[in-house]
């Protein structure tokens, strides 16, 4: 399979490759008495199991009597993480890990049976820093946006350092007036 190469393809996933089914299949008959109980809550999963990427955000869904959704907004992405085993390797898949700051330590997301898991990496990484938001202009120099030039840059200089010694004033007769 070739892998998307633009935003268009990743907007256009919404189903996990059918590889996901045989990944969950592997590792039931790894463990031959739990086949019975949890074939059923699998192919539930893998036949629900929806994703969803917006301009916004992306969204997964699955259940069949209990529905789950998971909503997470770009902006608030706090990093990305790729796992798979051995045998998710050697089908090509892997897991795409979300996480937010929402306190967890886990993943807040999880995007499985994803053959062009990398494409989805740096999707959601170019997503969540902003790198397709026109509103905000690239910095042009070391720091400075377009618009500083040398004198706005010498101004700008004074009051940080005017700043900076109003604030080590402060501290020193803080540091003399001494505890209470």
């Amino acid at each position: 399979m070739k892998p998307p190469s633009d935003d268009a393809a990743i907007f256009a996933l919404e189903r996990p490759h059918p590889r996901l089914w045989t990944y969950y299949w592997l590792t039931l008959l790894a463990f031959p008495p739990a086949l019975p109980f949890l074939i059923l809550p699998r192919w539930f999963r893998y036949h629900t199991l929806r994703y969803r990427f917006t301009p916004e955000g992306i969204s997964v869904s699955w259940g069949l009597l209990f529905r789950r959704e998971t909503i997470v907004h770009y902006a608030r992405i706090q990093d990305i993480h790729l796992r798979s085993n051995v045998v998710e390797r050697w089908l090509g898949l892997s897991k795409v890990l979300i996480q937010t700051a929402s306190g967890s330590s886990s993943a807040e997301l999880t995007l499985e049976g994803l053959p062009h898991f990398e494409a989805v990496r740096d999707f959601l990484y170019s997503q969540m820093r902003g790198v397709k938001d026109h509103a905000r202009p690239l910095p042009a120099g070391p720091g400075l946006p377009p618009a500083i030039g040398a004198d706005a840059a010498r101004e700008l200089a004074a009051a940080l350092r005017e700043t900076a010694g109003e604030l080590r004033a402060l501290r020193e007769a803080l540091a003399r007036r001494g505890p209470g």
